[in-house]
């Protein structure tokens, strides 16, 4: 197939609402179909062909030619595409993924200021199975008060933590200055970000329709206890309580 005309990247760590904003995006028919193309079907990268890759490229292309990928940094598909596309190795971490995304200038970088909240939106999914519910959906009947842990929740504060060091790091080494999305903020405008994304990523969108959100927040009273409980155990014993 041809080369999408634009490519854009929405880097992400979990519980931060790129899956509610690609739903969004994709509503939209001009901004591409930004899915977690890289993420489904290839857990060992090197599995990848050209022709995969050329596959993804149609999957997530809207009929203006612009293309949308949404991932969590991952060195490895960097490390892949470098040998698929038999690119030296001091080609920079950008060239490689340009190279991949054709035309990849824009990125869009998701994150949470609530660093424990995220981490118990993430371990209530893990135990639930539920990570996301469409929006009307009836709430799963699963009793998850009992699963509270707190190295798990501590685990995964350190690990969204260290996911969204790496793709700061990569922006640093880049030279990028991508459009930060903030969850909170998102979620307040909802179609007012998805708007500064189109503007963002200069496509034509001024009589372009927006669908409402896909899902609905699975934020609870028991998320919510879990919070309060990770928040005072985190501080016990300290004289300056930061929370």
């Amino acid at each position: 197939m041809a080369k999408p005309k634009l490519s854009y990247t929405i880097w992400f760590s979990q519980r931060t609402g790129s899956t509610l904003l690609g739903e969004a995006l994709a509503s939209t028919g001009v901004a591409g179909n930004p899915a977690e193309w890289l993420h489904y079907e290839y857990n060992d990268p090197a599995t990848m062909t050209r022709a995969d890759l050329e596959q993804k490229w149609e999957e997530g292309t809207s009929t203006n030619g612009v293309f949308g990928i949404k991932i969590g940094f991952e060195q490895r598909w960097i490390d892949t595409f470098r040998t698929m596309f038999e690119l030296p190795e001091h080609t920079s971490r950008a060239e490689v993924w340009s190279t991949a995304f054709p035309n990849c200038s824009k990125h869009i970088y998701m994150t949470r200021r609530n660093k424990v909240r995220l981490a118990v939106s993430w371990w209530r999914a893990i135990v639930s199975g539920e990570w996301h519910r469409r929006f009307g959906e009836k709430p799963q009947e699963v009793d998850i008060a009992d699963q509270y842990n707190y190295d798990a929740i501590r685990h995964l504060v350190l690990e969204s933590t260290m996911c969204e060091a790496a793709m700061e790091d990569f922006f640093t080494e880049s030279n990028m200055m991508p459009l930060t999305i903030v969850y909170e903020d998102f979620i307040q405008d909802y179609e007012g970000t998805v708007r500064n994304v189109l503007e963002f990523l200069e496509v034509p969108s001024e009589h372009v329709s927006i669908a409402p959100p896909a899902f609905d927040k699975l934020a609870d009273d028991v998320a919510e206890q879990w919070v309060q409980r990770f928040r005072e155990e985190s501080q016990r014993d300290w004289q300056n309580v930061r929370w």
